[in-house]
């Protein structure tokens, strides 16, 4: 069994305590004891579940890895997850790239559908419909998985459009680094995850819910999202977001 560690409170050890020092102090313990990852969130805001005060402060989450990539030699570094209307889609292929490179192979992408509407509104980031969030989101995976790949032609989406897909240098990780996408919803969420991840983030407040999606029936789910039963790296050939000839 792997372990992990998700931080989202900076003022965990206080008000008063170094936000810096401990945060680096928490890695470097999950580091050396042998945690397999370390993940952040992804929000503007601290959020309500977390903390009742907005203003506690939240570091941006990929500046914050990278210096943790500095800090740490074995972690898997991500955040949990990233918001897919937080940056375009060929900007974040780049920045978990870079990430992956500066950590020496040790970068996972998060990404999800974004939920949090007042962080949004409040800096003027634009906030769609559900719906349209989850188009974007199967055309961000398209984009990110095409620029980590040997095409780096251009891509055609309904939302995105990239005259050409070059990232250099290239992840470290080959293939790819891993994709985790965040929730577990069967009409959709599970769906993009049997085509185009490796890992969903389960948050059942329940172990029987967690169960549902991950038990002895978990085989033939697979099958009802498009995976092979043995296999959850099955990936099919995105039939959305045509490459332009």
């Amino acid at each position: 069994m792997k372990l992990a560690i998700h931080y989202s409170n900076f003022v965990l050890a206080g008000d008063e305590a170094p936000l810096v020092q401990t945060l680096v102090d928490t890695a470097r313990a999950a580091d050396e004891g042998g945690v397999a990852t370390m993940t952040l969130m992804d929000h503007y805001f601290q959020i309500e579940p977390v903390s009742p005060r907005a203003e506690d402060p939240m570091l941006e989450g990929y500046t914050t890895l990278g210096y943790l990539a500095g800090q740490t030699t074995n972690l898997t570094l991500g955040l949990l997850v990233t918001g897919v209307t937080y940056r375009h889609p060929g900007l974040l292929a780049k920045i978990v790239a870079t990430l992956d490179v500066l950590s020496e192979g040790r970068a996972m992408l998060g990404l999800g559908a974004a939920w949090y509407e007042r962080e949004h509104r409040a800096l003027g980031v634009p906030y769609p419909p559900t719906a349209e969030r989850f188009e974007r989101l199967e055309e961000t995976l398209q984009i990110v998985k095409q620029m980590w790949s040997d095409d780096d032609g251009p891509f055609e989406g309904t939302h995105y459009q990239l005259a050409e897909t070059l990232c250099s240098p290239r992840p470290i990780q080959q293939p790819a680094p891993p994709i985790l996408i965040g929730g577990m919803g069967e009409r959709k969420t599970l769906r993009l995850v049997a085509r185009y991840a490796d890992a969903c983030n389960l948050f059942g407040s329940d172990p029987a819910e967690v169960a549902q999606v991950g038990g002895p029936e978990a085989p033939l789910r697979r099958r009802r999202y498009g995976l092979r039963p043995d296999r959850e790296d099955d990936h099919r050939r995105p039939e959305r977001g045509r490459r332009r000839r």
